[in-house]
This record gives structure tokens, C-alpha cells and sequence, in this order.
């Protein structure tokens, strides 16, 4: 596999296939669990720490599955489903550097929400900053990140933790 630095959301579908970084390894999550239509910048530099950096978007529409159920009468985007699109993204990041293993998210530090996303909106950009890749006993990339719609930061997540492991049957 060679090394992009964007991904398509056809390319996003192979990888929640297993079909990108090979059978075993980090995988995202299929439809309607994917939070992300393409990755526009992934790196092993840059960002805040100067450890990589990823910033993907999520294209909004109302007849999202999310809005007919969350909540009646009051649409709105979970603000679960935006924090899980980072882990999606720390998980994905250490899979494309080339690391083996099964993605799982190992929780965060502090997470606030300061705003929502409606129906109305167009677009959610995620933008997470790698602090550090451990790689031993266990892979573990931790990151923050935040969660902007329509060009107006409303999630951040400090700490975000995702490891991979090899068997988690015992997980």
C-alpha cells in the first residue's frame, strides 16, 4: 500500500472492507457507523505537536439516519457520534503509518460540546493532532482533536486514546 496523503470516500469503504491496510488490521467502520466522507490531509508531520496530523470531512444532509431518530421534532447530530469520528480518525492514522492490529478506542481526557449540528448545516470538519505513537507491547496513537461545522469549532477532545491489538478476545 502506498502512503496518500487523502483518501476518497470509496477508499473509506475498502478500509471499513478490511481491503486497505489488510485483513487483521484497523478498520473503520462500515455505514451507517462511518462519521467520515474523505480524509482531505493525513501526514506523519505537523499539527500541533509536530507528530501528524488528519483532517477529514463529513458531508450533512437532513435524511442523515441519525436525525429521524435523535430527537423528534428536534433534530440534531449525537455529540457521541462526533467524538467517535476522531477515535475513527486516531485508529485510522495508526493503521496508515503501517501498524498491525484490530482498532479500539481506548477513551479520552477532557471532551466539550459548544455547539450542535442541525440538519441545516453543510459540512462537519474533524481536525486531530497526533501527540504520540507508542508502539510495544501494545500500538497506541494518542491525539487531540477537535470538531468544527460550517467552519465553527463546536467539539474538542484532548487525549483521545485508540490502541490496536492483534487478538481481542480477551479485550
Amino acid at each position: 500500500m502506498s502512503k496518500q496523503n487523502a483518501y476518497s470516500r470509496e477508499e473509506l469503504l475498502q478500509c471499513s472492507r478490511g481491503e486497505l491496510f489488510g485483513p487483521g488490521n484497523a478498520q473503520l467502520p462500515a455505514p451507517n457507523m462511518l462519521m467520515i466522507d474523505r480524509i482531505t490531509h493525513i501526514s506523519e508531520t505537523g499539527g500541533r505537536f509536530g507528530k501528524g496530523e488528519i483532517v477529514a470531512e463529513l458531508d450533512i444532509h437532513p435524511d442523515l439516519w441519525f436525525f429521524g431518530c435523535h430527537f423528534e421534532g428536534d433534530p440534531v447530530m449525537p455529540g457521541c457520534l462526533g467524538l467517535d469520528a476522531m477515535w475513527q480518525l486516531v485508529g485510522f492514522h495508526l493503521g496508515w503509518l503501517g501498524y498491525e492490529g484490530r482498532g479500539r478506542a481506548l477513551g479520552s481526557g477532557e471532551v466539550k460540546f459548544f455547539g450542535q449540528v442541525l440538519p441545516t448545516a453543510k459540512k462537519v470538519t474533524y481536525t486531530i493532532h497526533i501527540k504520540r505513537t507508542i508502539n510495544r507491547a501494545l500500538t497506541l496513537g494518542i491525539a487531540d482533536g477537535s470538531m468544527a461545522v460550517d467552519g465553527r469549532e463546536i467539539y474538542t477532545a484532548e487525549g483521545l486514546r485508540v490502541g490496536l491489538f492483534t487478538s481481542t478476545d480477551s479485550f
